[in-house]
């Protein structure tokens, strides 16, 4: 689980910046969203992560459920 914390950190701080990122852009969104793909792509490559499908999944249902707890 602990493996999941960090990861989860990542992934979240990574939506976030995709986030500003495409909000904040003053390039056309296609292209940001390519960069924030190729950063993310060069990151996981990089640190040698390997997610499966599923466990993206899983682990975005995780950080909703958590989302939703923090708002209560």
């Amino acid at each position: 689980m602990k493996g999941y914390g960090i990861l989860g950190a990542f992934i979240g701080g990574a939506l976030v910046g995709a986030t500003l990122g495409l909000l904040l852009a003053p390039e056309k969104g296609a292209d940001t969203r390519g960069k924030i793909n190729d950063a993310t792509r060069d990151f996981l490559k990089k640190h040698n992560i390997k997610l499966k499908r599923e466990e993206v999944e899983e682990l975005v249902d995780s950080l909703e459920e958590a989302a939703e707890e923090d708002k209560e």
